[in-house]
């Protein structure tokens, strides 16, 4: 992003893209229990961007799996207890979809992920950045987030890549790597991941747009 902080205390229509996302987790699991990963050194996190009124913070890893197996030894949970992990940077999920997918974690054994078909002509690129061909898109899903979970289930999927020394990008591909097949829950396309810097004016545009739309339904 070559910002001077970390991209989720990046302003977004005048609060942090934290503060925005914790609310959209919040306003579909009040109840839940929240977990956040932080470095030991982060001097831009303010509690008061936290709607939870059950939380903790813990230290962030290395990598993505360090920090969500941190959050999970932190947790301490029931076997058969739900846990979703979600990136703090999409903070334009919605309600409804955050709704699905726990449905579909609840009655799925495998667990679940958001997803979305790919749209786009897939190209295969070569060490030279040119054109080798295109690659069947069938079945090719993007994996968004949240992926939820059993407690154990991904406590012994993360701790078996660990032991094998096996870096995974998403909580899915460790269950995968277990044998399991989590359900593609569909998810709305403007879920998006804050990663560019013009990212910043597409995200405000679709919060704008996704308020909007939610006052015309009132």
């Amino acid at each position: 992003m070559a910002a001077d902080r970390p991209k989720q205390y990046l302003p977004l229509l005048g609060r942090p893209i934290l503060a925005h996302t914790l609310e959209r987790l919040h306003s579909a699991f009040p109840e839940a229990r929240l977990v956040l990963c932080l470095d030991d050194d982060d001097r831009w996190f303010a509690e008061q961007w936290v709607p939870f009124a059950d939380w903790q913070r813990v230290t962030g890893g290395a990598e993505r799996m360090d920090s969500v197996l941190n959050a999970l030894n932190a947790i301490g949970a029931g076997d058969d207890d739900l846990v979703l992990i979600h990136d703090v940077a999409r903070p334009c999920v919605t309600r409804d979809d955050l709704l699905a997918l726990h449905q579909a974690v609840q009655s799925h054994a495998a667990g679940a992920l958001l997803a979305m078909p790919v749209a786009d002509t897939m190209k295969r690129a070569s060490s030279t950045g040119t054109s080798l061909r295109s690659e069947p898109r069938d079945a090719l899903w993007h994996a968004l987030t949240p992926q939820g979970f059993r407690y154990r289930q991904l406590c012994r999927a993360l701790g078996e890549a660990r032991k094998r020394n096996t870096l995974v990008t998403d909580e899915a591909s460790a269950v995968e790597a277990l044998g399991d097949a989590p359900q593609l829950v569909p998810g709305r396309r403007d879920n998006l991941k804050v990663t560019h810097p013009d990212d910043l004016a597409l995200a405000a545009a679709i919060l704008t747009s996704q308020r909007e739309t939610s006052q015309r339904s009132l």
